[in-house]
């Protein structure tokens, strides 16, 4: 009996399917890891309140702390600059803004901050403050 030998086809790796899959699974864990991160903010003692709710993530965290510092972001500004800062991001209307500040700060900061982004044109405003009675 002849021995019949057939020709060997070699495999082939195609590699448009794996890019897809390595671009597919490269933004999947982008997104994911853009929700992980945290805004930066200061380590704050928040005022508390027996009604606190989640509110949705804001566009901006504004800290005050202690001795009247403004922080957005780990950036410091002054509340001419804090100002300027919230006109100039498009559509100050639908900016969502959350003040923290903390306890030991005066009233009044508060106050100057919360009017300098309604004159930048920001009207949802919320602020922060820890759940439980107090």
């Amino acid at each position: 009996m002849a021995r019949r030998y057939f020709a060997q086809k070699k495999g082939r790796v195609e590699i448009i399917p794996m890019i897809d899959i390595m671009l597919f699974l490269l933004v999947f864990f982008i997104m994911i890891t853009l929700r992980m991160i945290p805004d930066k903010g200061l380590n704050l003692q928040l005022p508390t309140a027996s009604q606190a709710q989640q509110l949705p993530r804001p566009h901006y965290t504004i800290n005050i702390d202690k001795d009247g510092s403004v922080q957005v972001k780990g950036h410091h500004y002054d509340l001419t600059g804090l100002q300027k800062m919230l006109a100039s991001d498009g559509d100050p209307g639908k900016t969502q803004i959350t003040i923290a500040a903390d306890k030991g700060v005066p009233f009044q900061d508060f106050i100057h901050v919360m009017d300098r982004c309604q004159r930048a044109g920001v009207s949802d405003i919320g602020i922060a403050a820890k759940s439980g009675t107090g």
